[in-house]
């Protein structure tokens, strides 16, 4: 119906081509028209060079799976009333054509998210109509040009991530109807005009951020009353923040990493006339020349106010004591500042923060008690103040924690159990330059998800109990330890030589003069084993002390198991995960890295959700992030499932969840999401079922999977189901495995994922068949589920290997088991 409507917009067809266009022959068929394999919708259509005269019908956007349209050389009209062009978020190439110029009655033109070179036509300022002006993300050159000074009626001018240059146009800050302008992430120079408030009054969002912006924020900024983001960081601003008490829609006040301060004791001043800004929520001033003091009413700033950031300033004195009243912060920085002062007690009732950095200040005194309050947090920097007294072992509740750096102050007393206790400390552990004093705790032997641990220059001494040997040899049983340091003690015994101890370069223990063994290359002197002389009668002592160790040791193992057998009956796993347990990465942290959840970062949709991409802000890695779709029913069990079920387990070939953020989203909805490891090779459905139609000549050229390649694939694939099955305790079932869930790394190594419909098996029943009835409903995918689960059987390990012979089948075939080709009784497996 499409292509027939196409057909009668045409005037002339000197070759007859359309003459063929007609029920009797098979659309497919018709000259010009090339459809899919799978399927027989139209993907191609191509009527090059044919001298077709007519009007471009707009029946033509109904045909959903075209992705090749060639109309050149013809003679087609009709555009002339176009008022949208959206052409966002694809893969279009070349110049922008300066001919968009003559569709005078455009309105809106979006051009976001694609790989554009080239200049911004001057032609564009011929369009009067234009309210919307998108380009973002592309490859834009040049400067922007004056002509677009000429629409009267621009609303929204957004250009930000492109290579553009030259000086900000005066001119555009004259277009009193402006909106929003977005000219971030180019190479732009100039002036904020000093008018600008005064030119702009509908102005709601400004952003310059990360160019060569000089000069100061306009005095007359407060006069822009309708201003809700102002976006400057990371350029050469100047001077001092002006007054901005009428701008009371504001939310958020972002000029980090510029020079604005000048040392003086008024600086901060500007922060008194923002407390009427009730809806503020991000307020960036670090890396700036601010000094004087910080205001006491920073504490009568917005309750909304997720993120206060003033790090690496020249601030002093004390922090406010009524900072708790910002009921809603999640992240407080002030790094490296001259802040002295005790620490205030009140920072423990911010029951939301997730990340406090107050290093490189003069703070004095204890660290308060009620830091322990702090649930959510996530990230704790103290170093480098003058905190005396004991670390408090309130710490130990904070069991989000992943980062801990106590380091370069004077605190004493004991490494507190409770701390080390922390299975969720993942980053860094840095307790070094302190006082501490005593043995090295067994507790340190569950930080097994430690990368970072430095426990050097402190007064750790004394003979560490024989149970854990010199330095505890589970230290070379930590998978993910990078960089250990516990130089500079008093730690005697031998070193371990395997793990992180056979790499003498990531491992520092100077300083330790009773120390023994290890590698060589740590040149300590080897273990001396002191043997008396056997007696005249009896068993020889060189047969009597390993046995009789021996024994003792058995007797120590098994009553350590049945201790570990006796707690597990007392206090069995919980598997429901409480609100807020698993909070490891804050919404906004996952807003500003996926670029606000963009479409040009989704990577697929899942059951329950949608999978993003993102890069870190730490360290510029990528990262996958499942976003749950809560209005989804079963949304919120799938999220708890998938904790429950990740938390427990970690194999080469299962994919490795590296955060979990649950909380609430800025428009106060619950939100939750899962991050992940970035797989650069995608999905194995996308490999199996690849046709290069589907891609663009300008990507990347897709190959076909090998046959070792498949077979490689499939051991991977049942390597990790060996584990599920037979190495976990209890053992867990996947429930949904399907090329969809099997993700490739950048070697091709194939890694299962999305375990939000894995099970525990009940430990009765750890290989029964499933005969009884289920109660947690149907679980999986069409075509990969077993039939007896959809007559009421219960979920089993067999029902995993079910859905992998499907798999091998579909692996080796190329055929989906939903396939169109099997009906009448014909099915994959047959």
């Amino acid at each position: 119906m499409s292509l027939l409507a196409f057909k009668n917009m045409i005037i002339d067809d000197p070759f007859k081509i359309m003459d063929s266009w007609n029920e009797t022959i098979h659309f497919c068929d018709w000259p010009g028209v090339s459809c899919g394999r799978r399927h027989p919708r139209v993907t191609v259509l191509n009527l090059t060079s044919l001298k077709l005269r007519g009007s471009l019908s707009p029946s033509i956007g109904n045909l959903s799976f075209l992705y090749v349209l060639k109309l050149q050389n013809n003679s087609f009209s009709g555009c002339c009333n176009l008022v949208s062009v959206v052409l966002s978020y694809n893969m279009m190439v070349g110049k922008i054509p300066a001919e968009l110029g003559t569709l005078l009655k455009v309105k809106q033109l979006s051009l976001v998210s694609n790989y554009f070179t080239g200049g911004i036509p001057p032609s564009f300022g011929n369009l009067s109509l234009l309210d919307t002006f998108s380009a973002s993300k592309n490859n834009l050159l040049g400067k922007i040009p004056d002509e677009l000074c000429q629409l009267l009626n621009l609303k929204y001018f957004l250009v930000n991530e492109n290579n553009l240059s030259g000086t900000l146009p005066p001119c555009l800050f004259n277009l009193s109807s402006i909106v929003a302008i977005d000219v971030g992430t180019n190479h732009l120079e100039g002036k904020l005009p000093p008018l600008l408030g005064i030119t702009l009054p509908n102005l709601e969002f400004l952003s310059i951020y990360k160019n060569n912006v000089t000069g100061n924020i306009p005095v007359t900024l407060s006069n822009a009353t309708n201003l809700q983001s102002l976006i400057a960081g990371r350029n050469g601003l100047t001077g001092k923040v002006p007054p901005l008490g009428n701008l009371l829609k504001m939310r958020r006040f972002l000029v980090a990493f510029n020079y604005l301060g000048k040392g003086e004791e008024d600086d901060l001043s500007f922060l008194t006339t923002l407390v009427n800004a009730t809806s503020l929520e991000l307020l960036e001033l670090n890396t700036n020349n601010f000094g004087g003091l910080l205001p006491a009413s920073v504490s009568n700033l917005s309750t909304e106010l997720i993120e206060l950031s003033l790090s690496y300033n020249q601030i002093s004195g004390e922090i406010p004591r009524g900072i708790a009243n910002l009921k809603k912060l999640q992240a407080f920085f002030v790094a490296y500042n001259r802040f002295n002062g005790e620490i205030p007690s009140e920072i423990g009732d911010l029951i939301y923060l997730q990340e406090l950095a107050l290093l490189g200040n003069h703070f004095f005194g204890q660290i308060p008690i009620s830091l322990g309050n702090l649930a959510s947090l996530t990230k704790l920097s103290l170093r480098e103040n003058n905190l005396q007294g004991r670390i408090p072992s309130s710490l130990g509740k904070c069991h989000n924690l992943e980062l801990l750096d106590l380091g370069s102050n004077n605190l004493s007393g004991f490494i507190p159990s409770e701390i080390l206790e922390l299975s969720s400390l993942s980053e860094d552990v840095d307790l070094s330059q302190n006082q501490l004093t005593g043995f090295l705790p067994m507790e340190i032997g569950k930080l097994r998800n430690q990368g970072y641990l430095n426990l050097s220059d402190n007064k750790l001494q004394g003979q560490i109990p024989t149970s854990i040997g010199g330095i505890p040899g589970f230290l070379k049983d930590f998978k993910f330890l990078q960089i250990l340091n516990l130089s500079s003690n008093s730690l005697e015994g031998a070193v371990p030589t395997g793990g992180i101890f056979s790499n003498a370069t990531v491992v520092s223990i100077i300083g330790n003069r009773n120390l023994c063994g290890g590698v060589p290359e740590l040149d300590l002197p080897a273990c001396v084993v002191e043997v008396k002389k056997e007696r005249k009668s009896g068993f020889p002592l060189k047969i009597v002390i390993p046995v009789v160790s021996g024994l003792i040791g058995l007797t120590f193992i098994v009553c350590f198991l049945g201790i570990q057998q006796f707690s597990r009956s007392r206090k069995p796993t919980p598997t429901y995960i409480p609100e807020n347990s698993t909070l490891r990465v804050s919404y906004q942290c996952l807003l500003r890295e996926t670029d606000r959840f963009s479409a040009s970062n989704l990577l697929g949709m899942r059951a329950f959700g949608s999978v993003y991409k993102g890069i870190s802000e730490h360290d510029g890695t990528f990262f996958a992030v499942k976003v749950l779709d809560l209005s989804h029913h079963a949304a919120s069990r799938s999220f708890l499932a998938e904790c429950e079920v990740l938390k427990n387990i970690r194999h080469r070939n299962l994919v490795k969840v590296l955060s979990a953020c649950s909380g609430i989203d800025y428009e106060g909805n619950e939100f939750k999401a899962i991050v992940y490891e970035y797989m650069d090779k995608g999905s194995l459905h996308d490999w199996l079922h690849f046709t290069p139609q589907e891609k663009s000549e300008s990507q990347e050229e897709h190959k076909k999977l090998g046959f070792i390649q498949r077979l490689n694939i499939a051991i991977d694939v049942a390597c990790a189901l060996d584990y599920l099955h037979n190495d976990c305790q209890p053992p867990i079932i996947h429930r949904d495995l399907k090329p969809s869930n099997i993700l490739l790394d950048e070697n091709m190594t194939a890694h299962v994922g999305d375990f939000g419909l894995a099970r525990f098996v009940p430990p009765a029943i750890p290989n029964s068949s499933a005969n009884s009835k289920s109660s947690t409903g149907v679980g999986g995918t069409i075509g990969y589920t077993p039939p007896e689960l959809g007559m009421g059987s219960d979920a089993s390990i067999y029902g995993d290997v079910y859905s992998f012979g499907i798999l091998l089948l579909e692996m080796f075939t190329g055929r989906k088991p939903t396939d169109e080709m099997f009906k009448d009784n014909l099915n994959l497996h047959n």
